[in-house]
């Protein structure tokens, strides 16, 4: 069991802590707030609650989403290479003395510094050409593997100056939904499904970018 209790964590979201691997500083431990889980379970509507608490822990989420069809059938034909393109290495679960962790690549910059996230960037200096290539590299990289992810949200991207131009990261929000998940085997939905995804992140990293004071719920029904 690793042992976390002297560990403060680098980050954290609503649902998880990040920890730095206390035996390996080139990973990164996602433990879940269970209270968190909790507050989450009792605010969904009484038929959502017969689904259970368990779809809610982002953990189970994230292991099942490092199985979907499109990251396995690229493992079959030999492109791991590319899965992990814009993914950090993903090595399963560790018991620690917090709990059950997700273990994974800690994305980290040229000087050894945890990646900041595109979040940070844009607001300390806008979304550069640099940084913007770096954008849609990774959104070409979303359509040629039809990797399904959730709504994708700059703090959930990490940048890493490691390589000739700025390159993103997902690390956190990799899977669709129960359904849209299952949907994913009907010839040319995944690329329907990515598509809508992309568009809806191009509007994100406009309101990111704008000085018009509306809320992001606001600014998604302009049109």
């Amino acid at each position: 069991m690793l042992d976390l209790t002297s560990q403060q964590p680098f980050a954290q979201g609503s649902n998880r802590k990040c920890y730095t691997h206390p035996l390996d500083a080139t990973r990164c431990l996602k433990v879940i707030r269970p209270e968190n889980i909790t507050a989450r379970f009792e605010r969904q509507s009484p038929v959502k609650r017969l689904l259970g608490a368990d779809r809610l822990n982002d953990n189970d989420q994230e292991i099942r989403a490092h199985h979907q069809r499109a990251i396995l059938q690229l493992f079959e034909q030999g492109d791991e290479a590319l899965v992990w393109a814009h993914l950090p290495k993903f090595y399963g679960s560790v018991p620690t003395s917090l709990g059950e962790a997700n273990e994974s690549e800690l994305i980290r910059c040229a000087d050894g510094s945890v990646a900041p996230t595109l979040e940070r960037l844009i607001k300390e200096q806008g979304l550069t050409p640099e940084l913007n290539q770096g954008v849609e590299e990774f959104l070409s990289w979303l359509q040629q593997t039809k990797i399904l992810t959730r709504n994708l949200l700059p703090h959930n991207l990490v940048i890493s100056d490691r390589f000739d131009h700025p390159r993103l990261f997902l690390v956190d929000g990799l899977g669709a939904p129960t359904i849209p998940q299952a949907l994913d085997a009907i010839p040319g939905w995944s690329s329907r499904y990515i598509k809508r995804k992309i568009a809806r992140f191009r509007k994100r990293l406009a309101w990111e970018q704008s000085d018009s004071g509306l809320s992001w719920e606001d600014f998604q029904g302009l049109r």
